[in-house]
């Protein structure tokens, strides 16, 4: 598998717990949804680390793009955890309409993150370093 379509898969995995907890807060689910809140946050810190301190990285070394493309998604990725930690706040105090504007702030930010990556960002990393699809399994 290429890097573009490894990390799409880790990008949709992710989707998938943001969905079922906003489903959750929705209903009111208020023990489901900070449990899929949580699940979400992890996949995703999990997803960002493995860019942060492993992609970005390779790329800059292979590309000699440093402070392009990859400082821009950390930047994007800081704006995330800070609507992650927001999410998870309203998830504690039940507010059902402080948790869904979090939640559709910070889906709107991934969506338009990940169409920039697997659009743009890993297709550059497929050309420039291939043989890191390798380390992703």
């Amino acid at each position: 598998m290429s890097i573009t379509s490894t990390l799409q898969n880790q990008h949709r995995h992710c989707d998938q717990y943001l969905a079922q907890a906003e489903s959750a807060a929705r209903a009111a689910q208020w023990a489901r949804c900070r449990e899929a809140s949580a699940e979400f946050i992890q996949a995703t810190e999990a997803h960002f680390a493995l860019e942060e301190d492993a992609l970005f990285p390779a790329f800059e070394q292979a590309s000699g793009l440093i402070g392009g493309p990859t400082q821009v998604m950390r930047q994007e990725h800081a704006q995330a955890r800070e609507l992650m930690r927001a999410l998870q706040e309203a998830a504690v105090r039940q507010d059902t309409d402080d948790y869904l504007g979090c939640a559709e702030t910070l889906l709107l930010l991934l969506q338009q993150h990940n169409m920039k990556e697997e659009n743009i960002l890993y297709p550059m990393c497929d050309r420039s370093i291939p043989d890191f699809a390798a380390q992703l399994g």
